[in-house]
């Protein structure tokens, strides 16, 4: 081991340090933390709440030079107490060099607190320093303040800095430190190594070895499949997922890594699988709350996998869970994107028994897709459904819906729309009202064609060259007196 002292470290939270033994994360949304917590420590001057003694120790720290460091710390006559070594420490990552010099001055006055070292550690890992990291280990062997606190430490600074051997390494030589490995080690390795991009088939093999000396739990499983998520490599998460049930049997506890493992299944176009498990979990009493079926609606709805995604919505609501309105706007918005008009009313009239009630988008994604499929009459009946429930058709759904009422020989529900628009101040006008105008001309309504036109034209609706050409191609097939009037409107539409 003391070969290793030449290698060992990587980027880990102090957070470990202080809440030992709590040190690995058994879920995503712990992982996530870790992960955050993992950046490098803010220093003195972004931290606004150093007590006075420590700010001016750390100004030291980071403006004297190396050779007046320990000369200038003296000078202040601020005694090293044990919470103001840490204090500063916590805020001297980014001062590796000084850190040491402040450590080594401070501990001519008193020992050092465990804390104190294992955040020394933590700070020489971080920076990369591994043989003064391992000087600083051997000498809290002989003060006798080692934990598996400090080894976590080691564990993280290796895996970010790439060398998961040594990490490895590293847990097989703790007892001869005089820490007994236990699970807690274990798991925090497990992490460790799963936290680094593709290593997952690593923690793996260290598991495999491990396991006989020190049986896992249910964490070290979640770990497993958080990394296997993260990788997307479904068959090693079946593997895993085996494993788990056989040794720690089920329970709701471990929904951290029953949501992994579906949520690696559902990436992995493996939805048909993830359904069966779910049927078996819910036999079990383990389904998986709100927030799986959320996130592996997210992951239908980028695969537009409409049929499944229903699948899943019917065993979540079936089994008495709530979606919220962003969950059914979501799952309307994917029937409605794969033309499943049945389901979109369907989950439009569930909406309210549950207490999430249809909004704008809702509608306008349901009349969208009954526009697109050309359902002229029950495009109708839902125009008036939305305005009678005051959730007004969007100014692009209006335009659409002209056009495809006109091209469904519905002229009169497209006059409705327009006229809807117009009441209400749906704005802006320009694409419906020029949709409108063309629908007239090629049904030859020449009547209300000059009564819109000029309307438009008084307000000033902007008319498109191309719609001036439809229209006068209707109104030249209707003889002189229509030719003239189309002249009429057209040194308007010119002038104005």
């Amino acid at each position: 081991m003391e070969a290793m002292a030449e290698n060992p470290s990587s980027r880990l939270s102090s957070v470990p340090l202080l809440h030992p033994p709590q040190i690995y994360p058994s879920s995503s949304q712990t992982s996530k933390q870790q992960s955050h917590q993992l950046q490098q420590h803010p220093t003195y001057l972004e931290t606004p709440d150093v007590s006075t003694r420590a700010r001016i120790l750390c100004e030291i720290l980071t403006k004297a030079s190396p050779d007046k460091v320990e000369t200038a710390l003296s000078s202040t006559g601020i005694k090293p107490l044990p919470e103001i070594v840490e204090e500063v420490l916590k805020h001297s990552y980014g001062f590796p060099s000084a850190a040491i010099t402040f450590f080594r001055w401070a501990g001519m006055n008193q020992k050092h607190s465990a804390y104190a070292w294992n955040l020394m550690v933590d700070l020489l890992g971080k920076n990369e320093s591994f043989e003064q990291m391992w000087d600083a280990i051997r000498s809290m062997k002989q003060e006798g303040v080692l934990s598996v606190a400090t080894f976590v430490s080691v564990f993280g600074s290796y895996c970010s800095a790439g060398k998961i051997n040594e990490a490895v390494m590293t847990f097989d030589v703790m007892d001869r430190y005089g820490v007994e490995p236990n699970i807690v080690a274990v798991n925090s390795l497990l992490s460790a190594i799963c936290r680094e991009n593709n290593q997952t088939l690593k923690a793996l093999e260290f598991f495999e070895r491990i396991k006989t000396k020190i049986a896992p739990d249910a964490d070290s499983f979640a770990i497993l499949l958080e990394g296997w998520e993260k990788e997307g490599n479904a068959a090693k998460a079946k593997n895993t997922f085996g494993e788990m049930v056989i040794r720690v049997g089920w329970s709701p506890q471990y929904m951290s890594a029953y949501d992994a493992f579906l949520t690696t299944l559902v990436c992995g176009s493996q939805v048909d699988e993830a359904i069966k498990f779910l049927q078996v979990m819910k036999g079990k009493n383990c389904l998986p709350g709100l927030k799986f079926f959320s996130n592996a609606l997210d992951i239908l709805i980028k695969q537009n996998n409409s049929a499944q995604a229903v699948l899943l919505w019917d065993i979540m609501v079936g089994n008495g869970l709530i979606p919220n309105l962003i969950m059914y706007n979501a799952i309307i918005g994917l029937v409605c994107n794969n033309n499943d008009i049945d389901n979109a009313f369907r989950f439009l009239d569930e909406m309210v028994f549950y207490g999430a009630f249809p909004d704008s988008l809702a509608y306008n994604m349901i009349f969208q897709c009954l526009i697109k499929n050309k359902k002229v009459r029950v495009a109708g009946r839902f125009f008036f459904e939305m305005i009678k429930n005051e959730w007004p058709p969007t100014h692009s759904n209006c335009a659409a819906a002209i056009t495809m009422f006109f091209n469904g020989d519905d002229p009169e529900m497209a006059i409705e729309v327009w006229e809807y628009m117009i009441k209400n101040h749906v704005l802006p006008l320009e694409v419906s009202a020029n949709a409108l105008l063309t629908g007239l001309s090629d049904m030859g309504r020449l009547t209300e064609l000059k009564r819109f036109t000029e309307y438009m034209l008084d307000r000033r609706v902007e008319i498109y060259e191309s719609t001036m050409e439809k229209m006068k191609h209707a109104f030249f097939k209707e003889g002189r007196s229509a030719r003239d009037t189309y002249d009429s409107l057209s040194r308007k539409w010119k002038s104005s």
